[in-house]
């Protein structure tokens, strides 16, 4: 049963990014010359949920990862208690952002970051293993080691656990590990989250989760950053169009006679 919506609940904490034009170091240099920084002015952020998706490599990462170091959390992931680097390789994106905010300050914040949640799950081993330590990491999520479950179970063990409410949180691709009813069942959790005050900036290529009512979709293509309805994006069209008539769809993918199939 979901939660009841908290009556102190603060959010939003975003409102919105700016890229500084004349901090950018070379327009020629990677991110910058990506077409979604381009002509990257202001974006601005939807109060609950707002929704970067396109094709790999179009700069969604890129962004989310600059967003996530802006607001001094870990570009691996984790929360601001995080400070571990496997390879240092953010983008410098993040030095020509200018973030806007509200007063209001979020109570948990938290960067998950599909590629990378094995090196967070490792760091709080880490961690929890150093003789000076307190109360143990893990505990937050659950007390049994990420490691020592799947891909889509610690996932969740860090959607029903560590996440707390009141929260500004960053996810690049949470559908990574997820099957479409885990998917479903991450769109609930969503709902109960954003209902408790929290805000969420998601990278998502799943047509099920960009499909949240209360949210803003911004599409990254070769020309640029737009906002987009739900049904107008690439994701719906193709997979209402496979899934409409999958043996004609095959059949036009195949290169088969469409009576053969």
């Amino acid at each position: 049963m979901a939660r009841r919506k908290s009556k102190d609940s603060p959010g939003p904490y975003l409102l919105d990014v700016r890229l500084l034009r004349e901090r950018i170091p070379s327009p020629e240099a990677y991110p910058f010359c990506l077409p979604a920084f381009r002509n990257l002015e202001t974006m601005e952020f939807h109060p609950k949920v707002t929704f970067f998706v396109g094709e790999n490599g179009a700069g969604k990462s890129t962004l989310l990862e600059a967003l996530a170091v802006s607001c001094d959390l870990n570009a691996e992931g984790g929360s601001r208690n995080f400070n571990f680097a496997t390879r240092a390789s953010h983008s410098p994106l993040y030095q020509s952002l200018r973030l806007a905010k509200t007063f209001r300050r979020p109570a948990d914040s938290y960067f998950l970051r599909a590629e990378s949640f094995f090196n967070v799950a490792t760091e709080i081993e880490r961690l929890d293993q150093e003789p000076a330590g307190g109360a143990k990491i893990i505990s937050a999520y659950g007390g049994q080691s990420l490691h020592e479950q799947s891909h889509g179970e610690s996932f969740f063990a860090l959607f029903k656990n560590r996440f707390r409410g009141n929260g500004l949180y960053l996810m690049d691709e949470p559908e990574a590990a997820l099957s479409p009813k885990r998917q479903l069942e991450f769109l609930v959790l969503l709902h109960d989250f954003c209902e408790r005050g929290s805000q969420f900036v998601i990278a998502t290529h799943s047509p099920i989760i960009m499909a949240y009512p209360d949210a803003r979709i911004y599409v990254f293509g070769t020309g640029g950053i737009c906002a987009v309805p739900y049904k107008e994006t690439e994701h719906y069209l193709v997979t209402h169009g496979f899934l409409s008539n999958p043996r004609r769809s095959l059949s036009t993918l195949l290169g088969e006679d469409s009576h053969a199939v």
